[in-house]
């Protein structure tokens, strides 16, 4: 029985429309990490939703460890790509809260270190004490980042967290989100636009075909050793045919839907007015 199982999942916002994804079928094993690529407005984070339970399939099922996925669950935690901070709480006031409500058995001391452990990892200890509108858009980030790891969920969901990150600030979170995942292996789902952060990252690579009507894709395995270095995996073979052929598959579905988009246009039957007879 697989972790994390998607058997013929529909999913329409207001019925009689047309479907936002259609026949999306996927698993992952426990303690798998698998990236999700895709184009914006493709459906990634209606995918993610139907995943953490914050929304229905309108057909098909959504199974966690065999069990249909009803509602949201500390089991699955998520990093969302908009922060979600509560504003009047500091950093680590709203850390703690999600911790607090994770772990409710545990002491005030130890709540406190968990969370300090947490924002440290994210380099924000500095800021600890601050409310979201005295910090940048990357840090109000990383502090969902922070806050998502501390609650040790048992399956990571993140919809591209990163991407509001400068480039050394978000290569640093991807090797600190390995480096907690390589601990305990746990299951992993990364929602992603960026094809090299999801090799890095991932144990295979599913595109989203793009809607309406969105589709998975066929599966690109990384045969890449951990740990990945960076710097070596430009001189990778494997890297090299890998990502090639990624880009290739969404270059090819990109211009399928242009032409889509072209032969779907029909201009109105218009003729222009003639001003200079419509007065005599």
């Amino acid at each position: 029985m697989a972790y994390l199982e998607l058997n013929n999942v529909h999913k329409t916002y207001i019925e009689g429309e047309e479907e936002i994804l259609s026949n999306i079928n996927l698993s992952i094993e426990e303690g798998e990490f698998v990236a999700i690529v895709g184009f914006t407005g493709s459906g990634k984070t209606t995918l993610v939703n139907l995943i953490n339970g914050l929304l229905e399939p309108t057909r098909g099922e959504v199974l966690f460890k065999g069990e249909p996925v009803k509602g949201t669950s500390h089991e699955r935690g998520v990093i969302f790509q908009n922060y979600s901070l509560l504003p009047w709480l500091t950093v680590e006031q709203n850390v703690l809260m999600a911790v607090k409500e994770a772990f409710p058995k545990k002491s005030k001391k130890e709540l406190t270190e968990m969370v300090a452990e947490y924002v440290e990892m994210v380099s924000l200890s500095h800021a600890i004490n601050k409310r979201p509108k005295e910090l940048s858009g990357g840090m109000r980030q990383r502090v969902a980042v922070a806050r998502a790891l501390a609650m040790k969920p048992e399956m990571i969901i993140m919809d591209e967290p990163l991407g509001a990150l400068d480039a050394l600030t978000r290569g640093n979170l991807q090797d600190e989100i390995l480096n907690i995942w390589g601990k305990d292996k746990r299951t992993a789902l990364l929602i992603t636009n960026d094809v090299d952060e999801g090799i890095y990252m991932a144990d295979r690579i599913i595109p989203l075909r793009p809607g309406p009507r969105a589709t998975l894709g066929p599966e690109f395995k990384i045969d890449i050793e951990r740990p990945r270095d960076k710097t070596e995996m430009n001189d990778n073979e494997n890297y090299k045919q890998t990502r090639n052929a990624i880009i290739e598959y969404l270059m090819d579905i990109g211009n399928e839907r242009k032409s889509e988009a072209q032969e779907e246009l029909v201009l109105p039957d218009l003729a222009p007015k003639d001003f200079v007879n419509q007065f005599k």
